[in-house]
Parts: structure tokens; sequence; C-alpha cells
């Protein structure tokens, strides 16, 4: 029905407050509990349900899924008596419906570690829904030290944006505050680079306490390898970078040499871009932000070429050695053009006037743009021979930036919706073949939502027609490494030669499954032997569920012991998103056939979590 599992839709007047507020704890806390609870059916007419909460958990004792069960007890609410009930006491008839609802909820408590070692049936764990035998998930939060910080949690990702943007900020300031030689003596530019220094600072002593991925994908939580390893790597960089240079070069006693070196070594937070491009690698796929990011990279250079290029003209346009003034600089024909030339002062020795800053800065960039997409205005062209070769350099750098980034737009244009053109012209094939056959609603609804969450999961890759273009000895490699870990996980395949495997892996086929997919309904066929990789499902025999299996769990028909093809006793259907890999009859049976040694091996060692051959609660069986 897609709704809560509170039921707060059969909520009504009478349904009481404090109920409702113990169930909706129960599931925020993930505890079990039971309560008697007041529903209303969709004619308005009270319903009493017993009704019980049992949180299942996987191997990491994260709850992913909740099993609720509701039992009618309005019987037992009013003195109603039918023919079952004649006679009885209130008493007695309150008893029978405890004593019958208790022992449901008895099978949902999970057992203790003593009981599950007496335990000879899986299917018996199951129903008991003991964590050891839970279904198991994929990318599983680890266990980590207090003081350590997931590199993928919430509050790191929002802390790496807020450096990110600190480090755009730096890559623009920097430059322009080594050019322009700006002292901070604006209290206010002055505060906001000291917090920004501060904030480096306890980036660096949260990079001693946050999680890496290392060489192998693994998760790396302890202390002293998180600490080494950032020390081998951005650990001298990231001090460098925030050294608090605009404090010193802020006071008044500093000597020139050593505030210009200061200022210098500012650069160094440049440095920081490399960590922002490699956190960026992980958008590399998506169009829109190659596109972004290379309009960014296009600015940040012209912004730099900008700074250099003032830098130029302002050694040139005064000869300290002369000191006469270079009518040839393009910052004194600029100062010309807008009507503030440079004086020379008698009194005090200095040279005055010229552009403000500002007006200067504006001019370099408009130079360095014009120059870097186009050949130039020629309202300002460099005069000296120091300005004409940067100007060389600059158009080289620029041919290079508008061929890389210009010239590709088309292509990340057509990148970026050719995918999306693709998976629309699927669903749109899909919908016409759907109303073409006047297939029904609800079908056709489990059609839709099976084809956008395998889109999704696949990314529209089709694994076939990859394996057909390799060759048969790297097809077989690659299929013995989408299936390793049925391979590695089922003692069934130990002793399995190479020669084994690739045979059985070629043979292997991997399949998605969503809520509410049927892999076998009661009846057809059992065809194929299936291996559940990830996700929960249910068995369900008799319009009750006898069997939840997870991550490991095997189910079929042990076909090399039976000559017939068996009828499925149950319906297997899909708790969860699935994925499965299976073999089918005549292919494993091929594989045995030639491989003498590993059948037998295999028909001691592989054991089935359900045997569809076989009726009754208990399916579980081995293959002996």
């Amino acid at each position: 029905m897609q709704k809560s599992s509170t039921c707060s839709f059969m909520y009504g007047e009478l349904t009481d407050k404090k109920t409702i507020e113990k169930v909706r704890q129960t599931f925020d806390n993930y505890e079990s509990n039971c309560f008697e609870v007041l529903l209303y059916k969709k004619n308005r007419t009270p319903v009493w349900f017993y009704m019980q909460i049992a949180p299942i958990r996987n191997e990491h004792e994260k709850v992913v899924l909740f099993l609720c069960t509701f039992k009618d007890i309005t019987l037992f609410k009013q003195p109603i008596e039918d023919d079952s009930t004649k006679g009885w006491t209130k008493f007695a008839r309150l008893t029978r419906a405890l004593t019958n609802s208790r022992s449901v909820l008895q099978q949902l408590t999970p057992m203790n570690k003593t009981e599950v070692v007496h335990k000879h049936s899986r299917l018996a764990e199951v129903l008991q829904l003991g964590s050891d035998i839970l279904p198991q998930y994929k990318q599983e939060a680890p266990k980590t030290p207090p003081h350590i910080i997931l590199h993928y949690c919430a509050f790191k990702t929002t802390w790496d944006w807020v450096i990110l943007i600190l480090t755009f900020y730096t890559a623009i300031m920097v430059p322009y505050n080594v050019s322009f030689k700006t002292k901070q003596n604006n209290i206010a530019w002055l505060v906001l680079d000291s917090v920004v220094d501060v904030i480096f600072l306890v980036d660096i002593v949260l990079n001693f306490h946050t999680t890496f991925v290392g060489p192998g994908g693994e998760v790396i939580s302890d202390p002293k390898l998180i600490r080494m390893n950032y020390l081998k790597t951005w650990f001298v960089i990231d001090l460098l970078s925030c050294l608090p240079y605009d404090i010193i070069n802020a006071f008044e006693n500093v000597d020139e040499g050593i505030s210009s070196l200061f200022s210098s070594l500012k650069v160094v937070r440049l440095l920081r871009l490399g960590r922002v491009a490699r956190k960026l690698d992980h958008y590399l796929e998506y169009g829109a932000a190659v596109l972004v990011l290379l309009v960014c990279v296009f600015g940040l250079v012209a912004h730099w070429l900008a700074c250099i290029w003032y830098s130029i003209g302002d050694y040139e346009v005064i000869d300290e050695v002369t000191n006469t003034i270079q009518i040839d600089s393009w910052l004194y024909q600029l100062a010309l053009s807008i009507g503030t030339p440079y004086r020379y002062n008698t009194s005090a020795g200095i040279w005055e006037g010229g552009p403000s800053k500002d007006s200067l800065y504006v001019s370099s960039l408009y130079f360095t743009m014009t120059s870097l997409t186009t050949i130039g205005f020629g309202n300002i062209a460099p005069t000296t021979d120091v300005e004409k070769m940067f100007s060389v350099a600059m158009m080289m750098v620029g041919s290079l930036l508008y061929a890389t980034i210009f010239g590709n737009v088309t292509t990340i244009f057509q990148q970026m919706y050719a995918n999306t053109n693709r998976y629309h012209e699927m669903l749109n094939n899909v919908r016409d073949f759907l109303k073409l056959y006047q297939v029904p609603k609800g079908l056709s609804e489990r059609v839709m939502d099976y084809i956008v969450s395998t889109w999704s999961m696949s990314k529209g890759i089709d694994t076939e027609k990859v394996l057909s273009i390799c060759p048969k000895d790297m097809r077989a490699d690659i299929c013995v490494h989408l299936n390793r870990k049925v391979f590695n996980e089922h003692p069934a395949f130990r002793l399995a030669s190479d020669g084994c495997l690739r045979a059985l892996a070629v043979e292997f086929q991997t399949i998605h499954c969503a809520p509410g997919d049927l892999i076998y309904h009661a009846g057809e066929s059992v065809d194929a032997l299936c291996f559940v990789v990830s996700g929960s499902l249910e068995v369900i025999q008799d319009d009750e569920v006898v069997a939840i299996l997870g991550k490991g769990d095997v189910f079929g028909d042990i076909f090399w012991k039976e000559t017939t093809l068996a009828h499925a006793c149950a319906n297997v259907r899909a708790l969860t998103y699935c994925d499965l890999h299976i073999i089918k009859r005549e292919a494993l049976l091929k594989v045995l056939d030639f491989y003498t040694a590993f059948a037998n091996s295999f028909s001691r060692n592989l054991t089935l979590t359900c045997n569809l051959r076989k009726r009754g609660w208990l399916v579980m069986t081995n293959a002996l």
C-alpha cells in the first residue's frame, strides 16, 4: 500500500494518543514491543488489534527492516459470544487471546548465543531473526573509535565544502595581494584572513582524526595509520598554507624585503588546489560538473595572468635607477587615457598619481580575458619587450585553454544528454508497449519500477554486450571477477580448479530484483540455482512466511540428485533490492559432468538454505 507501518491512516477519534506515541517511539528507538491499539476500517468500523513490532538487524547490528504483525483481538475486547466461545467467561477468552498472540511474538524475539549453538535448522534460526543469520548489506559503517571521524559522514562532507570554498578564496586573494602589494591595514580584511587561517589550522587537526580509504578499498580507522598517512601526504603543505602571513605583514615596522618574502610564501596556499582537484575527480563523470569546473579554471587562470601582467607593468613603469617614468609602459598609457597621469612629488621625492588599484586590476583582467579568448582589441597593448614576451606566452596558454574548454563544450553537452536521451527513449518504448498490449495497471507499474531501478544500478551498461567484445580468455577472467563473492563465500567452490571456476563463471548470470518481484512462483519449474549476494527475500508457503533469505543463502533444487525438474512448492519474493547470481540447470550439469572430481566436492559441501522441491516448514536441507 506504500503506507507507513504505524498504520496512521487507520487512526480514529478513539485511538489512544499515548499508544500512538509509544508506537512511534518504538520505531524511532529500533525496539521490539507489542501494543493493543484501536484502529478503524475504511467504513469507519472500529477494530482492536494486537500489534507486534520486531526490528530485523544485520550482522553489524544495524536495523534494515521492521517486521510488523497484527492480530485481531476485537472478540476479546467485547462481551460477544460466538459458537466457539459459548459458555466461556471473559477471563477465559482473554487468556486464550493472549496465549495465541504471545506465542507469535516469542518467535520474533532474538535468541541468545547459547540457543543458536544448539539449533540444527537454519530455518528455525531465520524465524527467530537472530543477528548472525540476518540479511547482509553492502557498505556497512565500520566500527570506529569515538574520536575518529568517518571521511564520508555528513559533518566531514560539509566541512570539506567549507574548505573547498576557502581554498578558492585563497586562490583568488593570494595572487592579488602578492602582485598589488596590499598591506592588510584594513581591519575587516585582516580579521577575515585570520579566520581563514584558523579554519585551515582546525582542518589540520581534523585530518589527524579522519579515516581514509586504503589501497585495497578498505576504510582505515586506526589512529596511528591515519596520522602516518597524513604526515606523509598533505601535512607539510597544509601547515605552510595556514601560517599567518597577513598578520606579520600588517605590522608597520616589518622590513620591505621580509614583507615581500612572506607575501611570496603565501603562494604556497595554492598547492591546496591539488586536494581540490583530487576531490573533484569523483564528479568528473557528470558533464555539468566538468563544464562548471572548466569555466572556473579559465577564470582562475585569467585572474592569475592579470596579476602577473600588472606586476610586469608596475616593475617597468618607473626606472628606479634614473628615477624616470617609462612613457612606453602600458600603465603610463592607461593613466593618460583615464586622466590620472603619474607626477613626481619633489618635496617627498616619490612618484604619485596613476590609476587606482581597482582600476588597474579591472584593466589587467580585461586585457587577459580579451587575449585568452580573442586577439585583443588594442586599447591595452604590450609595448616593452617583457610585456610582448609575456603576451606571446599568454596567447599560447589562451589557445590551449580555448581549444580545451570552449572547443569541447559541444562534446560535453552531447555527453551530458546522450545517456539521458537513451534512457528516455527506452522508457517511451516500454510505455508504448504497455499501452499497445493493454497491460494491467498493477503489472505496468511493476515493469516501470523494475526498469527504473535496474537502470539506476547498472547505469544503462549492457554487461553481455561488453563481454561479447572481449576474447574468450578475457571474458572468463571478467566473469570470475564478477562472481568472486559467490566463489569466495561458499565452501562448495573451494576445491574447484581454475579451469572449473572459469567454466562456471561464464555460465553464471546476475539479475537485479526490486522489492515485490517474484523470483519463483509456486508450481513453476525450478530450473536454476540461485545465490543471494545482497538484499533480502522471503519464502511464502500457504500464505505464510516460512523463511527469510539474505546474503550467502542458496535456494533452488539439487539437480545433480534428481532426474526430473522440480515444481516450486513456495513463492520466493524480494523484500528489498537484491542481487542474485544464478546458474541454469543444464549449464551446471554440463560442468559437473566434465569436472567429475569437482562434482563430488560440490555435492558434499553445497548446502541449500531453501529446497523448493520439498514442502513443509523445514525447507533447509543439505545436498547429501
